[in-house]
């Protein structure tokens, strides 16, 4: 006969870890308020804030000072610079298991998982094996962000070049679909970033253009699991920022954060160019946004990491 206490026993461990890695921690100066909980650190970001600030892991260099960085580092480099928090997208290059051990030691949050292998094993390609590698990408990404702790993974779909827009639509649509059942398991919303890769917008026409075609593709999945990443930068060249927020509105569920000058056509720090941040500002506040900001942008040390979080601070208002 099985032992019934053994078995409750393992029950109650196993659910008292799942909801002490769901609770909030004492908010601090850092990302990195964290508690013990049978040996092990869990991170939450600050109590109180509607909008969160993050860095891209590929800002923070993995070396510096001639001295190798690890995950770790690179995570309380982050923290030292004011941020909330970590956005991972090179998690290609990470396990589930590594990334989990590097909240744990650090006390960072990482809320987020990119693979920037997208662009090469596309799920827009009209090569069935690049697709089904291109997917498996992503569900590593799904893993790796639940491991951390997070809640999202960024997706760019494809390109344009790979075929007729319906048939491309479809493709990449196929593929979502399949991702779908795991991200919701896990509770990671699948996250579309709006790029130059001529989809969803008129890559050479001129700006004022709308958001629409970007929000019928999300709504097309007719699923709470897929939403935007919206790149505010991007596409400051096509359309107005504050349209293009409301557009999305409940769709809006991450935003990355860089400058882009419309007069020079090229990219800038978050507070130079030509963006209309007071616009932006407004536009947020009428949707209603809370939650994660990712800078976008060059990185560097310490010094560098700060300036743009002060960036990103007067940018959003925050």
């Amino acid at each position: 006969m099985k032992d019934d206490r053994k078995s409750l026993n393992r029950r109650t461990f196993l659910a008292t870890g799942a909801v002490a890695a769901s609770l909030p921690a004492v908010a601090s100066a850092h990302a990195g308020s964290s508690a013990e909980a049978g040996g092990d650190r869990w991170a939450a970001p600050p109590e109180g804030k509607r909008i969160l600030r993050s860095t891209k892991l590929s800002m923070i260099p993995k070396e510096l000072d001639d001295k190798a960085l690890s995950l770790v580092d690179r995570l309380n480099l982050a923290a030292r610079a004011g941020f909330d928090g970590v956005d991972l997208d090179q998690a290609g290059e990470t396990t589930p298991e590594e990334a989990r051990a590097a909240v744990r030691e650090s006390g960072v949050f990482v809320h987020n998982a990119i693979n920037h292998a997208h662009w090469q094993q596309r799920l827009t390609s009209p090569n069935a094996d690049e697709r089904a590698a291109g997917r498996a990408n992503v569900e590593h990404c799904i893993r790796v962000s639940h491991a951390a702790g997070g809640d999202g993974v960024l997706l760019v779909v494809g390109r344009a070049d790979d075929g007729p827009e319906e048939e491309i639509e479809e493709r990449c649509r196929v593929e979502i679909k399949k991702l779908i059942p795991l991200a919701a398991a896990l509770g990671q919303r699948i996250l579309i970033e709006n790029v130059w890769n001529r989809m969803h917008y008129d890559h050479d026409a001129p700006p004022e253009q709308s958001a629409d075609r970007f929000v019928r593709f999300v709504d097309s999945f007719n699923s709470p699991w897929v939403g935007m990443y919206y790149d505010i930068g991007n596409h400051w060249k096509y359309g107005q920022p504050r349209e293009w927020l409301r557009a999305f509105g409940h769709r809006c569920v991450k935003l990355d954060i860089k400058g882009f000058s419309r007069a020079r056509n090229e990219f800038t720090d978050i507070t130079e160019g030509d963006l209309p941040w007071a616009e932006v500002r407004k536009g947020l506040d009428e949707i209603g946004f809370a939650g994660w900001t990712a800078a976008e942008v060059r990185g560097g040390d310490l010094a560098r990491l700060t300036q743009i979080r002060r960036q990103m601070q007067e940018a959003l208002g925050v």
